[in-house]
């Protein structure tokens, strides 16, 4: 993921922060249960919380104020059932945009852009190349959370049509099973190459990415060096 001030790459075990003032810093992701990486829907949900580890943690890379914003983001659905239309709406469009200004601002766009060079040219074994600034793998990613999201947003229309009794729950009921049937369909789309499905978030990365330059795709370089490094220190 990219950050204001660096980019964060992850891997099934390990993740590192490279910080564009030449910082550094590594941890360990969280392993889910592995009943829970077995069972449909909640392996989903496992992965999608383990994922964000690196930024919920007190070691992890966001600051206070942001991991409040973050949390405030997911209970949103949930809490604004109780507010009234039409100020239920505006205050999920603040909050909302409140997440987005915070994610988006400063060189993230551009250094979103480098994680995705940087990854592709990993998986293309161009890494010395990319770095030498010889060889520019594509800044757009079939992987990338944009397109999470793009599958994320009919999901959860479907899901909010669904008839449920009208709690205190029903809100969180559909978010949780809108993410847990997107994190299925994303398995699927992954693993079968059903690119189709994935163009709308490939054409929102034209929104969410900016071409990096060299130096912003050497930061990305840094966090993806550091985490094969450790990843290749272990057993196989």
């Amino acid at each position: 993921m990219a950050r204001p001030n660096g980019v964060v790459i992850v891997s099934e075990r390990f993740w590192a922060f490279a910080g564009t003032d030449g910082s550094l810093r590594e941890g360990e992701m969280l392993k889910p249960p592995e009943l829970l990486q077995r069972l449909p829907l909640a392996r989903g949900l496992a992965r999608l919380a383990a994922s964000l580890g690196p930024l919920f943690r007190r070691t992890g890379v966001a600051r206070p104020r942001e991991r409040w914003l973050l949390a405030a983001a997911v209970a949103a659905p949930a809490a604004l059932f109780f507010v009234p239309a039409p100020w239920s709406t505006v205050l999920g469009l603040a909050v909302m945009g409140g997440l987005l200004l915070t994610i988006l601002r400063g060189r993230t766009l551009r250094l979103h852009g480098a994680e995705h060079r940087a990854i592709a040219a990993c998986e293309e074994r161009r890494l010395v190349a990319t770095w030498a600034g010889d060889a520019k793998p594509s800044r757009f990613s079939p992987r990338c959370g944009t397109n999470f999201a793009a599958l994320a947003v009919p999901v959860t229309l479907l899901a909010d049509r669904t008839p449920l009794p009208v709690t205190f729950w029903s809100p969180l009921v559909v978010l949780v099973l809108s993410l847990a049937l997107t994190m299925e369909l994303w398995r699927v789309v992954q693993s079968r190459g059903l690119r189709l499905l994935l163009l709308p978030g490939l054409a929102l990365q034209r929104l969410t990415t900016r071409e990096p330059r060299l130096d912003e795709t050497r930061i990305a370089l840094r966090a993806v060096a550091s985490v094969i490094e450790r990843e290749l220190a272990l057993p196989q």
